[in-house]
């Protein structure tokens, strides 16, 4: 498959998120949790969350932190909480003088920030948060360890009912072919089902045109993706949406290439709110699910 070239000062951001999507295996630990679980239930635990997902969990699960990154607008219950640096390249100087029992962060980061935690002795554990599953593992995982089962269970009975109202709204429609599209300023990428905005589109039954085996995201020739003749192409931000939203008008207007595209065409090009289409898995997931139900098939889930 041919990849086309991107502009030489966009190629470190272009890496990082290409990092981002990789695999990674999921370090959860079950064996563990087992042994820690009544230990953890006394309130012994001192838990770190290195990202604002895993932050969300926590809260949700109304779990106690020791420590959160530097990033605006965690739960005001973690206001007093020490923060660790950011979710990308946390300040192991400040989480080991937390002396934390477990350190939890997403598996998109794991083969960056696995071996520097290695070296600092720190227990880590990196959660799948690349899939709408991966996030309720992720909160059964939690819950079950540091005593809030019941809250977890709830969320995931909410989790399943959605699930069930979507396929019923289906009603054994046949998906839409879909390209997916994410950008930032000056680059895009595409999304295969191994990222989490891919994932989404596959769970509301679309087709996804850009396929790798591993990679989240890809960098596909213009001329194969008009190949791949998708019925729709959906557009997101990786960061800084507005200077995307202005590359995606430029990019569609000045490239004479996207006027062939069948999509194009048919006025089937969507532009998705970053903030829920975004590369992890966060508890937003009701609305992208009723938002793509509408673009697929007409009309939002019950």
């Amino acid at each position: 498959m041919r990849r086309r070239p991107a502009p030489p000062l966009i190629m470190p951001v272009l890496a990082l998120l290409l990092a981002l999507g990789g695999g990674g295996c999921v370090n959860q630990r079950p064996d563990e949790t087992a042994l820690l679980a009544a230990e953890n239930q006394a309130g012994t635990y001192r838990l770190v969350a290195t990202s604002r997902a895993v932050v969300e969990i926590c809260d949700r699960l109304e779990l106690e932190l020791a420590g959160a990154p530097e990033l605006a607008g965690l739960p005001e219950r973690y206001a007093g909480v020490t923060r660790t640096g950011s979710p990308m390249s946390p300040d192991l100087e400040i989480i080991k003088l937390i002396a934390p029992t477990e350190v939890a962060g997403p598996d998109m980061l794991q083969s960056e920030l696995e071996p520097a935690y290695a070296n600092a002795g720190l227990p880590a554990t990196f959660l799948n948060l690349r899939t709408v599953r991966g996030l309720y593992d992720s909160v059964e995982y939690l819950g079950n360890k540091y005593g809030a089962g019941e809250q977890a269970r709830a969320m995931l009975a909410e989790y399943s009912e959605r699930l069930a109202a979507l396929e019923t709204a289906r009603d054994g429609r046949p998906g839409p072919r879909v390209l997916i599209l994410m950008g930032m300023p000056g680059a895009y990428v595409e999304c295969t089902s191994n990222s989490y905005v891919g994932n989404l589109v596959e769970a509301c039954g679309g087709i996804n045109v850009t396929a790798d085996p591993v990679d989240g995201f890809v960098n596909w020739n213009t001329e194969d993706l008009l190949l791949a003749d998708p019925d729709i192409i959906l557009r997101t931000a990786h960061a800084l949406p507005e200077q995307v939203a202005e590359m995606f008008g430029r990019e569609f207007a000045e490239n004479d290439i996207w006027k062939h595209f069948r999509a194009v065409q048919a006025g089937r090009v969507y532009d998705l709110n970053h903030a829920v289409f975004s590369t992890s898995a966060n508890f937003r997931w009701p609305e992208a699910f009723a938002r793509l139900e509408e673009i697929f098939y007409g009309g939002a889930a019950s």
